[in-house]
């Protein structure tokens, strides 16, 4: 068994370690530079304190971006050095967001040990390589994102930063191979367990869904399937879990190698970035594919998000949360026996409240970032949520979980076709949210992306906008001046939350304009950026006059799309004629 000793290596603060709603995120040259990632790390444990660290069982793994291997060895030397007992590590450093919090809260080791946190590395939908993003992120025991006060004592200790601890003398570990390694500090007893990086995730999952009535549909001739993981590290969980257990070709699984620099694309699963999906679904609009598939969908980086689309047919995030809470009960034995309730967060389509309402369930609306929904499930008070950047999960983990809210349609999709895959025609995906819309209404939805803006420019438009909800009169005479056939605005506000489980409250979360007709604006700050400021603007309109579903989205949005933009002052703020992406 080797020895190792703990070294104290002096250091001095960097500014600007301040993280987000996902953790710290910047670029790979700013993460690479000496003692940067030392100093994030160490000051996480001395957030956490003594009593959370020595002896504890960390999980640490990622997406497989671009300095992830040099990263895990490192945050493993320093846990090491800081009196963690164990290092649990996803074969080849690889674990889905999602299948991080899976082994949090299921995973037992061999030796009985339960994980109590776990370092994350990913930068979530950003691109990565050598040039572009990496990032951090702490979960806590319940597997969940750390809550804003760790993260603020994180923060805090990085501006006063003095020096970090790392063992010396512990070897790099192979994290090829699975196994446990074993050494001797000054501590005791360090291990390091490189595991399966799906056993876990899958087997929480069988417990949720019901396999034999996927695999049924699956191996239909009837029913096709497409699943693109955009090159990030849901690809390792896809084929064990669609083609392995499920029985899915695997020529139905698209970009489903991990790579360090997600194929040189942006592995952000939306209708811009997941081309070779898009096309394969019969919705590109250069190239015509004569038979799509009746389902697709697409992964992010690190498996948490997810885009589902049918056969040239796109599903909104926010009715995908919606059209799931409508038929879970019945076609999800994990909900058989009732939802405790439904959350989405603020910027996410109201569709989801119009379910609650019928189904009588209780309802949440929360800022913008998982903890919030946590919190709530940790209070049995929350079943489903989502947000409508492709965002969609549930209480048996406490991130969002791409590849749980597949199996959910796919169950679902299952459910209406059980009586269909022998004769009759297939209930499609679009049938699905038809059907939904016909019952509870549509929501009409876009989001406006200004990527990479500059920063003094995105504070100043936001400040313009609060600066106009003084007088609701003067936004309306203005808004007539732009468009006479929009509706009026009742109401306009910054989002502010008071949690109903902790009491905390939550400021500036968002800006809000109310329309009579249940029309939405809604402008934010994101805070998942690199660099810059990325604007985000989201605009809604409800329709309950079922003659008037079936209209396409951008041309029914026209109207508010020009006021919000007008009303805004976007152009003259950001210098940007056009969004970097629309969704």
């Amino acid at each position: 068994m080797a020895n190792f000793k703990v070294s104290r290596v002096e250091t001095t603060p960097f500014e600007g370690q301040k993280p987000g709603t996902s953790g710290l995120r910047k670029k790979v040259k700013v993460f690479i530079q000496p003692h940067y990632l030392q100093n994030f790390v160490q000051a996480t444990f001395n957030a956490l304190g003594a009593d959370r660290v020595e002896g504890a069982t960390l999980v640490v793994s990622g997406d497989g971006r671009y300095y992830s291997k040099d990263a895990i060895q490192i945050i493993t030397k320093m846990a090491a050095a800081n009196g963690v007992r164990r290092v649990w590590i996803g074969q080849n450093g690889l674990l889905s967001t999602p299948a991080v919090s899976a082994v949090v809260r299921e995973r037992v080791g061999a030796d009985g040990s339960k994980a109590t946190g776990a370092f994350i590395l990913t930068a979530s939908h950003n691109p990565g390589g050598p040039h572009e993003d990496f990032g951090i992120k702490y979960n806590m025991e319940n597997g969940g994102p750390a809550p804003e006060g760790i993260t603020n004592k994180i923060y805090e200790n990085t501006t006063t930063i003095k020096e970090y601890l790392i063992a010396e003398g512990l070897p790099d570990v192979d994290i090829s191979t699975t196994g446990v390694s074993s050494f001797e500090g000054p501590k005791g007893k360090f291990d390091i367990d490189v595991f399966d990086s799906t056993s876990d995730y899958l087997k929480l999952l069988k417990s949720i869904f019901d396999f034999p009535a996927i695999q049924k549909l699956l191996s239909s001739p009837k029913f096709s399937f497409c699943y693109d993981a955009l090159h990030g590290v849901a690809g390792v969980h896809a084929k064990r879990i669609f083609v392995e257990e499920l029985g899915a070709n695997e020529s139905s699984l698209v970009n489903c190698v991990p790579k360090e620099d997600f194929g040189g694309g942006h592995p952000d699963p939306n209708l811009t970035y997941a081309k070779e999906l898009v096309a394969r679904m019969g919705l590109s609009k250069t190239h015509s594919e004569p038979n799509p598939p009746e389902f697709g969908a697409a992964a992010d980086g690190d498996g948490d998000r997810n885009m589902v689309l049918g056969k040239r047919f796109f599903v909104t995030p926010s009715d995908s949360v919606a059209i799931i809470a409508a038929n879970a009960v019945q076609a999800i034995p994990y909900f058989s026996g009732g939802l405790k309730g439904v959350a989405r967060s603020m910027p996410t389509s109201a569709a989801l409240d119009i379910v609650a309402k019928h189904l009588n369930l209780k309802f949440f609306e929360v800022p913008t970032g998982w903890k919030f929904f946590g919190n709530l499930m940790d209070a049995g008070m929350c079943s489903i949520c989502g947000e409508e950047s492709f965002g969609t999960g549930s209480d048996h983990i406490r991130e969002k979980d791409g590849i749980w809210a597949v199996l959910a349609w796919l169950s679902i999709l299952a459910y209406k076709n059980k009586d269909n895959l022998g004769e009759g025609n297939l209930v499609s995906v679009e049938d699905i949210v038809r059907q939904h819309w016909a019952i509870y209404g549509r929501h009409y939805y876009t989001r406006y992306d200004y990527e990479n803006v500059n920063a003094d420019g995105a504070k100043d438009l936001m400040a313009h906008l609060v600066k106009l909800q003084s007088s609701i009169d003067e936004v309306n005479k203005l808004i007539k001046g732009i468009r006479s056939d929009v509706s009026n605005v009742v109401h306009a506000d910054e989002f502010e939350y008071k949690d109903p489980v902790d009491g905390s409250v939550s400021k500036h979360q968002g800006i809000r304009y109310l329309f009579e007709d249940g029309s939405r604006l809604v402008f934010r700050l994101s805070g998942t950026g690199s660099e810059g400021a990325t604007i985000r603007l989201y605009i809604e309109q409800y329709e309950k006059d079922s003659s008037k579903i079936g209209r396409d989205s951008q041309e029914a949005l026209a109207p508010l799309v020009e006021v919000a933009l007008k009303l805004s002052k976007m152009q003259e703020y950001t210098s940007r004629s056009a969004p970097t992406v629309i969704t």
